[in-house]
């Protein structure tokens, strides 16, 4: 496995060309935002359980694959958003008005862009997912 400076991107892709193929489970390198926005995929139903593989150096996740995932990708560069405009960007990297999230990290921590919405507040946009 390959390993470039974007564990995000990383794992994303790991994800859904093993969901592609038919997997049913997949290993991916682990750092604490991975394991953050993996918490919220789950959360939401798009994969299953996950764990940590302690491999001597940053370490793994293995993680359960339900094939729930049409596409998901980490989104570059990491634009700074308001919670008034998520509509443009929910246009811009989902394909339908309330399918699929994107994840976004704020001072909050990290959240769905509907959880965002509600508590508006704004942040840093990492991911989508549908």
């Amino acid at each position: 496995m390959p390993m470039r400076h974007d564990t995000i991107s990383d794992v994303l892709s790991i994800i859904k060309n093993a969901e592609r193929v038919g997997k049913k489970e997949c290993v991916t390198p682990a750092s604490n935002l991975a394991k953050q926005m993996l918490l919220i995929m789950q959360k939401e139903g798009y994969i299953g359980k996950f764990e940590f593989i302690d491999d001597g150096r940053s370490g793994k996740f293995k993680i359960e694959l339900k094939n729930k995932i049409n596409n998901c990708n980490s989104i570059r560069p990491r634009y700074s958003v308001s919670y008034r405009d998520f509509e443009k960007w929910e246009k811009r990297y989902l394909p339908a008005k309330d399918f699929g999230i994107i994840i976004l990290t704020t001072d909050k921590g990290l959240m769905t862009h509907k959880e965002a919405k509600e508590k508006k507040v704004g942040g840093k946009l990492i991911a989508y997912v549908y």
